[in-house]
């Protein structure tokens, strides 16, 4: 594989990580991504990931059922410090070394984050686990994943998701959705489309992040997009 991109941050999705279990985690799952993680450890391309805790807990709904909205994002920053454990165990067994950053301070679960350690990790050949959001409430694990690619100056943010791009609604509940192979920003802000929140999106936008938004869960398709093969939506 030639990569197209010498440095990525991938996003991954909590709730992909439940596979068919309607919850937590799915080995089968897990195991998937860190085979497809790891080959593109094996090519020579820098990795940081940052993954959602929805599988586990999510703020927003927890807030949605009486949880005080801080303490119900605190909740999710703990759930995807979980995943990270989860994924960093996955990528040893795949013969990757992978090292959990969090952005609280957990020691010695997770190394404290910080650019200069995410950006050492990776230039050791190492990939970079960065768990607990941006450390505070009200922000989605899609702006920490801005935020981590911008700071460690990524060639590119990689969304992995359950579906193979951006489309004009939700293809899982509309038939006539089409897709897109490109769109931009400001597209997608003038469209109401959902993908991101505004926040991860703005940031994306005014430090000139491209983002490519893609289906994670169908095993070799990571490996296609950073090959430069034309799946999954671009974002520019």
């Amino acid at each position: 594989m030639q990569p197209k991109y010498h440095r990525i941050l991938l996003k991954l999705s909590g709730e992909s990580l439940m596979g068919q279990q309607g919850y937590g985690i799915d080995p089968e799952r897990l195991a998937s991504y860190a085979q497809q993680i790891s080959e593109l450890a094996a090519a020579g391309v820098e990795v940081a990931i940052v993954i959602g805790g929805g599988n586990i807990f999510r703020g927003l709904s927890g807030a949605a059922k009486g949880f005080d909205r801080v303490k119900g994002d605190q909740m999710g920053m703990l759930a995807t410090v979980i995943n990270s454990l989860a994924l960093s165990s996955a990528l040893e067994s795949a013969g990757c070394t992978a090292r959990v950053l969090t952005s609280i301070g957990m020691f010695p679960i997770g190394e404290p984050y910080s650019p200069a350690r995410a950006l050492e990790t990776i230039a050791d050949g190492k990939i970079a686990i960065i768990a607990g959001g941006t450390g505070n409430p009200f922000f989605t694990t899609d702006t920490a994943s801005a935020l981590r690619a911008v700071e460690v100056k990524a060639d590119v943010m990689l969304k992995g998701t359950r579906v193979d791009g951006i489309y004009t609604a939700d293809p899982e509940k509309d038939p006539e959705a089409v897709k897109f192979d490109k769109i931009t920003y400001d597209e997608i802000y003038n469209r109401g489309l959902k993908i991101m929140d505004l926040t991860a999106t703005t940031l994306c936008r005014e430090n000139g992040m491209k983002i490519v938004v893609f289906d994670m869960d169908t095993p070799g398709n990571l490996a296609k997009v950073i090959a430069g093969e034309p799946i999954g939506t671009l974002v520019y």
